[in-house]
């Protein structure tokens, strides 16, 4: 639950040094902030990648730039330069240096918690509600609008999507063509996450699936995997447009809620053995 709390960067919870940069992290609750300040000559693939154990950085990052400027590469080419006084977006998949002679000092709000840190350090088994989302219809939409009209949709599509996981509390974990997928640690929250972002999407003139699985994932080197993210992913290719589906598990935990869901029977998921039962919140 949401408390009235502070913290000082001047104490704080862990320092996480690597080759030419470290990382001062405080922590609220489940939220993690750090303090990235990364030295003249300091480039990923050379001073992080041999601890991450990835062939780029795989996290997202979201900031504000103090003082410095980073080139970031894409892996499909696309590139920029970060300078200071910035507030900046940097998606999973990337090379990232300093320029100049000035250190690189940043404020950041998503990738504290697991960036520079090595995959046996965040390695561990938790519990979680993933969530998963769709764009229906999304080939015969691209074929209509262009690939240009496309492009941009998917820009404000994304952006909706986020702020409703923004507001619920949510960690985006990936986002790969035109779908999310993302972690809760409240069950209640990932369903009406999911239900908020089928309205927002529709504000948009799209619709969307959405998919909800709750289970025991594994965290590692900023990566989940495990059934549970199989199953989330199948529950939401059975659903149709506008429809969020459920789990039996979810619907268990939903209990007390307020959220309705109604019984779909049993279905097959492919790759994962035996029917389970489907529900579609109301």
């Amino acid at each position: 639950m949401p408390r009235l709390q502070w913290k000082s960067f001047e104490e704080p919870d862990e320092v996480r040094e690597f080759p030419n940069g470290r990382v001062l992290i405080v922590t609220l609750d489940e939220l993690s902030f750090g303090v990235f300040r990364f030295e003249p000559g300091w480039r990923w693939s050379n001073d992080v990648r041999p601890i991450a154990e990835t062939s780029s950085c795989q996290h997202r990052h979201i900031g504000y730039v103090i003082s410095g400027i980073l080139h970031v590469q894409m892996e499909d080419g696309t590139a920029m330069d970060i300078p200071s006084g910035t507030v900046y977006e940097i998606p999973p998949g990337h090379d990232a240096w300093v320029v100049g002679e000035d250190a690189w000092h940043t404020v950041e709000f998503t990738s504290a918690r697991s960036f520079g840190a090595r995959p046996e350090q965040l390695g561990r088994t938790t519990l979680a509600t993933l969530l998963f989302t769709d764009i229906v219809g999304s080939t015969a939409m691209l074929e209509t609008v262009g690939d240009a009209g496309w492009r941009e949709l998917l820009l404000l599509h994304n952006r909706a999507l986020r702020e409703q996981l923004d507001l619920h509390r949510g960690r985006e974990v990936d986002s790969a063509g035109d779908g999310l997928f993302a972690m809760f640690d409240t069950t209640t929250g990932a369903v009406q996450c999911g239900q908020a972002m089928v309205q927002a999407a529709n504000a948009l003139d799209l619709h969307i699936r959405v998919g909800c699985h709750t289970g025991e994932v594994q965290l590692a080197g900023g990566r989940v995997s495990g059934m549970a993210v199989h199953t989330a992913a199948r529950i939401m290719s059975l659903a149709g447009s506008d429809q969020v589906y459920v789990s039996s598990t979810t619907r268990d935990l939903l209990s007390g809620s307020g959220i309705a869901v109604e019984s779909l029977g049993p279905h097959e998921l492919k790759g994962l053995e035996g029917a389970r039962e489907i529900f579609r919140v109301v």
